[in-house]
């Protein structure tokens, strides 16, 4: 059992930055790959970046490549997602999913996750 609790998220304006954080309580949550997803007013939730168990390996959506940095600090148990110049489009709300099985070769896919956190609110205005 992997629970998950993001957090970070809050109003900003276009070009300024946030960064959120994904806490995990399960034990064994390091040896799992994990990503974030995110889903806008009225639309579908949409993919924005997976990390590999060991950090090792990292991956993008093509709309926040070069924007937003995913890592993870395993000593914490956290998953954290820095957003820097951030646009309106941005705006959604962000969930963190953690892999179903660990030590996963790669990055896992979007057919790969498993558990999901609640989560948390991010605006930006232009």
């Amino acid at each position: 059992q992997v629970q998950l609790v993001e957090s970070g998220g809050g109003l900003v304006q276009a070009g300024e930055s946030l960064r959120l954080s994904c806490a995990a309580s399960g034990r064994t949550f390091k040896n799992y790959g994990a990503g974030w997803f995110r889903q806008a007013p009225g639309k579908e939730r949409e993919f924005v970046a997976a990390i590999s168990w060991s950090g090792g390996r990292t991956y993008y959506a093509d709309s926040v490549k070069g924007r937003f940095t995913i890592s993870r600090d395993n000593a914490k148990n956290t998953v954290y997602l820095q957003m820097n110049s951030l646009k309106p489009e941005d705006t959604g709300v962000y969930y963190c999913a953690a892999d179903t099985i660990p030590f996963r070769v790669g990055v896992p896919t979007t057919t790969n996750f498993g558990s999901w956190g609640q989560g948390t609110q991010v605006t930006v205005s232009s």
